[in-house]
């Protein structure tokens, strides 16, 4: 079976962390995306508020550097939560568990469009005036997958 999500948007809310017995780091936060279209040449847009979990290292990494507001690409897998609440009623929600997450820069024009990172020849600025995206991998990999790169344009990003 294959489970993989990836998610561009904003952090709805700031990390909110806490440490399991075991010592291992659990991180919550939610993370908006958007859908522009049109209906009858009239715009529309769909916002989707999607819960994400980090686990371990990279829950201590998102807690330390990410804030409610800023852009996030994520990968991970669709996970099913099934509860009690404190009424007696069963109650669930689809969230998401991140594998790999890469923080991304905000626009200038605009202050948080995603900007997608651009070959030399198409800026036509020298190499050493670009600034790397920052990103972490699990710790645990042999070798660091690669997230892919996706052409967005940036009305596609909620915010």
């Amino acid at each position: 079976m294959f489970n993989k999500v990836i998610l561009v948007g904003n952090l709805t809310r700031d990390i909110e962390i806490r440490y399991l017995p075991s010592g291992q780091a659990l991180a919550k936060t939610a993370i908006a995306t958007n859908r522009k279209y049109k209906v009858n040449g009239e715009p529309k847009e769909e916002v989707c508020f999607i819960d994400i979990t980090f686990w371990g290292r990279s829950a201590e990494v998102a807690n330390q550097y990410l804030r409610r507001g800023s852009k996030v690409l994520v990968e991970g897998r669709l996970n099913f939560e099934q509860w009690t609440n404190q009424e007696g009623k069963k109650q669930s929600r689809h969230s998401v568990t991140v594998e790999n997450m890469q923080m991304l820069p905000k626009s200038d024009s605009d202050g948080g469009g995603y900007q997608p990172q651009q070959s030399q020849s198409q800026t036509q600025q020298p190499a050493q005036q670009q600034q790397p995206q920052q990103s972490y991998q699990k710790p645990y990999a042999n070798e660091p997958e690669k997230i892919p790169e996706i052409d967005i344009n940036e009305d596609d990003i909620p915010f």
